[in-house]
């Protein structure tokens, strides 16, 4: 049996989790091993985020007066938490492709932005661009009207050298 000290300590290492993540996935993890779930975990650990099976009551209580309050009205059965420090994205990406790859486990909802989130709104969510991508994308929009001037210039180039080769070979023939 759980000591109160222990439970206390539980609710504070929740609740500084979730000052520090800008989303929180809720996941059903019936059937999955330890394996399963420390390869999960390190997953989104990879991602910048984190992975905690928990007691359900500790998170409703450790979610009381947060903008993560509509957790507890997800929080039956057996439900683990995906937080997201760094990027709201990635964790749910990692919970996706690891359902999609193991076919083991659900993800039930998430809180993003005080806002609970429904099953198909977070698989849409895992759907986004991850930041780097959407970095990526940007500097190729930044950089395509630079290279579209260098293929020009190159083009003038090129075809003015092959003018004068032709001239040239003209000549001498």
């Amino acid at each position: 049996m759980a000591t109160k000290a222990f439970k206390s300590e539980k609710i504070d290492a929740i609740k500084s989790k979730l000052e520090k993540a800008q989303v929180a996935i809720i996941t059903e993890y019936q059937g999955l091993s330890v394996e399963d779930i420390t390869k999960l975990r390190r997953e989104i650990q990879k991602g910048g985020g984190d992975y905690m099976v928990t007691k359900n009551t500790l998170v409703k209580i450790a979610v009381q007066g947060t903008e993560y309050e509509a957790l507890a009205e997800k929080m039956t059965g057996p439900i683990a938490l995906a937080f997201g420090f760094e990027d709201p994205v990635s964790p749910a990406k990692a919970v996706a492709k690891f359902i999609k790859d193991s076919k083991k486990g659900t993800m039930i909802g998430a809180v993003l932005d005080g806002k609970l989130l429904s099953e198909a709104e977070t698989k849409a969510l895992a759907e986004l661009p991850t930041k780097e991508e959407l970095f990526a994308k940007m500097l190729g929009s930044i950089n395509s009207p630079a290279s579209g001037i260098v293929g020009c210039v190159n083009g003038v180039m090129s075809a003015l050298t092959r003018a004068m080769a032709a001239v040239r070979d003209q000549k001498a023939a």
